[in-house]
């Protein structure tokens, strides 16, 4: 790794060894005995996880680990069967999804949840909170939230300059290309002011083309002083951007450390990596192309 790719990376977030459950210097989320499960088979089950704050904290594991369904128990889309989470000290057990986006607390999703027959333009502003015309009443008298819809309007044309959507903002979100439609979910999520920003596999069904402006944007999101916590099976992304790795597997942490030493672990390898541990993950996720020596 470079010493460019190094100067954004956080180190000392956590107390004691690097194992699973182990306690933060600084948590943001603090998840106690979470367990899911349907028609009997355990789709979560974790004791102990705490996720830094102001960190980039990477969730891998294999298929069917357990990665979306805790995403989905902890911004209140589902119910567990038992368990306790906070954040930022303030109890989520049982908050629906909508509440906790106002707390500050967004997500994307893994297949994005644009409105497609919404302009790009229109998904932006639907992301603000607190909007006056929201209100039955307010909506019928415009001079109670004109002014501020303009305000909106602004905030969203800038955001969407930055994630390079500004000449599409009056396309239906439907023309977008799959990248685009991740780049617009993000800045969707930004236009809330989130301090915590969870993304479910920001990279799946990108054109590599658009792979490096998405990890720019991630890298982003905490120079700009906030926590990303996202879920991601390209291993060299993982390397490259995340402060922390979380390794789940059959619903449980297995293991959690920096990434270059957590790639290491027994437990990764056998949960994970599997027949490729040997070689550069990158490689195995398509990222990187490795031209064999001569007479190999």
């Amino acid at each position: 790794m470079s010493s460019n790719e190094q100067s954004h990376k956080t180190t000392g977030l956590h107390i004691g060894d690097a194992v699973p459950g182990c306690s933060k210097k600084d948590p943001m989320l603090v998840i106690d005995h979470v367990k899911k499960t349907f028609g009997g088979l355990t789709a979560v089950d974790v004791e102990h996880l705490e996720i830094p704050k102001n960190a980039i904290t990477a969730l891998i594991g294999p298929n069917g680990a357990g990665k979306t369904t805790l995403f989905n128990l902890l911004t209140g889309f589902d119910n567990p069967d038992t368990g306790t989470w906070s954040f930022e000290g303030t109890s989520l057990a049982g908050v629906p999804s909508f509440k906790v986006a106002q707390l500050g607390q967004v997500r994307t999703f893994q297949l994005t949840k644009a409105l497609s027959l919404l302009t790009v333009l229109e998904n932006m502003k639907l992301g603000a909170k607190g909007q006056k015309g929201e209100s039955l009443l307010s909506a019928l008298i415009p001079g109670r939230w004109r002014k501020q819809d303009s305000e909106i309007e602004v905030k969203a044309m800038e955001l969407l300059a930055r994630f390079k959507l500004d000449t599409k903002k009056d396309d239906f979100a439907a023309s977008l290309s799959g990248g685009q439609r991740k780049l617009l979910e993000m800045a969707r999520a930004l236009m809330t002011d989130p301090v915590l920003v969870m993304l479910d596999e920001p990279m799946a069904g990108v054109n590599p083309a658009l792979t490096q402006s998405l990890l720019d944007h991630v890298i982003n999101l905490k120079k700009e002083g906030m926590t990303v916590l996202f879920v991601e099976h390209d291993m060299h992304m993982v390397r490259h951007i995340a402060d922390w790795v979380v390794v789940m597997a059959e619903g449980k942490v297995v293991a959690e450390g920096p990434p270059e030493t957590v790639m290491k672990e027994q437990a990764v390898i056998d949960a994970y990596l599997g027949s490729h541990q040997d070689t550069d993950l990158g490689v195995v996720t398509g990222r990187i192309d490795i031209i064999p020596e001569e007479g190999k």
